[in-house]
């Protein structure tokens, strides 16, 4: 519920920030600079920019330099995209006001930035909006822990105790470390904090996939000594160095943002400009080679397992077993004109209409038969994390070559493992080599295009 709150927060001081941009551009310009298209581009770029120089992710420990450097880096890139809207479609404008308009908002926006982050500390320090934390480890490190929060108390922490491997007669003590998960369970703790080097490494999974279920913060905090890892990130509370686990790319607002953007420019491009003539064609075909629609739809799982109808052009003649039973090769339900769609991938993009809906992603995993789904999720490890993201047309497992019917088991589990690599390690260029990759394969003879 805190963590919701604080995303509440992050979009009200967003709001806040678009208002005043809004405001003192309809009291500064003329009424030719008050339309749709100037508006809605400060207001983007102010956005999409916060997102790449992270003005927003302010950390109850984010300290003033830090904030500086944020406020900093988000006026120079902003000023570089305002003053190219300028010099692409209003070139020869006078520059006063235009000036007169970054130098108001430079310092308006800032001194809300730095009123709403001593608002915040001054509340926190009073005791309110506090995170309950726990400490896995020993004594003198928990102690540590207990002072800091005690000398900083603007950070809103509030220390309840320690789990270690060793018995303690302390207040503080609350039990062994493995006793630690059914105490959370029980009490309202936000954030756990670890000393890896008294955990074994078995634990420290344990505590990392407990903290992910229960929607908790995991926090590491090493002695000098300790092994930094590349899937953890070195952060300072106050002076203390902190470790934690680095943020998955679906995990971010701006990874879906960026897929969006990209869904909705690719898929109308393609419903537009080719499937306003292909369909017809095709539609004419299809009746000619064999009786039934134009489109066949079936319900399969997307996101977070919401049904959907997914929908492709009809490649087979009308059966009983079509949400039973995967194609196979010289499958007699393939009609003359499916094989070709099958083998050439048209029989996918009527898929693109999902995709504008926002039932589907251009790339992704592919969504399975409901009837598949079932059977997976008992037998291959790891399946339902595929559901964490929007299923594709096309996918990292698909122009590896592993698509079309799963025949051993090892076709599913690979298919499965490609899938997750793609989830944790997704950035727009990867998104791109698949979409091209797929393209080529159009062009190239798969044993399983059937």
């Amino acid at each position: 519920m805190k963590h919701k709150k604080s995303i509440l927060i992050r979009v009200l001081i967003i709001l806040i920030d678009l208002l005043v941009i809004n405001v003192i551009v309809y009291i500064l310009f003329d009424k030719i600079y008050l339309n749709f298209t100037f508006l809605t581009y400060i207001s983007i770029s102010w956005v999409v920019i916060s997102l790449y120089t992270g003005y927003y992710k302010v950390h109850r420990y984010t300290q003033v330099n830090v904030l500086l450097s944020l406020i900093v880096s988000q006026f120079f890139v902003f000023l570089l995209a305002y003053l190219s809207f300028f010099s692409l479609f209003m070139e020869g404008e006078s520059i006063k006001n235009q000036f007169l308009f970054f130098g108001i908002i430079s310092l308006i926006i800032p001194f809300l930035k730095f009123f709403i982050y001593f608002m915040r500390k001054r509340y926190r320090a009073e005791g309110n909006n506090h995170r309950n934390v726990v400490y896995f480890g020993e004594f003198n490190s928990a102690k540590k822990l207990e002072n800091l929060f005690q000398l900083k108390n603007h950070f809103g922490y509030r220390y309840i105790g320690f789990f270690s491997s060793k018995i303690y007669d302390s207040e503080d003590y609350l039990g062994h470390l493995k006793s630690g998960f059914k105490y959370i369970e029980e009490h309202e703790i936000d954030e756990m904090y670890c000393d890896p080097s008294e955990i074994s490494p078995n634990l420290l999974v344990k505590i990392r996939k407990f903290a992910e279920e229960k929607d908790l913060e995991l926090i590491l905090m090493p002695e000098n000594n300790a092994i930094y890892r590349k899937d953890f990130v070195l952060e300072y509370l106050g002076t203390v160095p902190i470790l934690k686990p680095k943020r998955l790319p679906f995990e971010k607002i701006e990874t879906h943002i960026i897929k969006r953007i990209l869904d909705i420019i690719c898929s109308a491009f393609i419903c537009v400009f080719i499937l306003t003539w292909m369909l017809p064609i095709l539609w004419i075909v299809i009746r000619i080679d064999s009786k039934g629609p134009l489109f066949f739809k079936q319900r399969r799982e997307g996101i977070n397992g919401t049904q959907f109808l997914c929908y492709k052009l009809r490649s087979m003649k009308v059966n009983n077993n079509a949400d039973k039973v995967s194609a196979s090769k010289n499958d007699t339900r393939i009609t003359k004109v499916g094989a070709f769609l099958r083998k050439s991938s048209l029989d996918e993009f009527p898929q693109f209409f999902n995709v504008l809906l926002g039932d589907m992603s251009i790339v992704g995993p592919r969504p399975h038969m409901n009837l598949h789904t079932k059977k997976y999720i008992n037998e291959v490890d790891n399946y339902l994390l595929r559901n964490s993201v929007k299923p594709g047309i096309t996918g990292l497992a698909q122009i590896s070559g592993y698509r079309g019917e799963v025949i051993k088991k090892s076709d599913i589990n690979n298919r499965v493992r490609l899938d997750i690599f793609y989830i944790e390690n997704w950035s727009f260029f990867l998104d791109i080599k698949i979409i091209a990759q797929t393209f080529f394969n159009v062009f190239i003879k798969e044993d399983k295009a059937y």
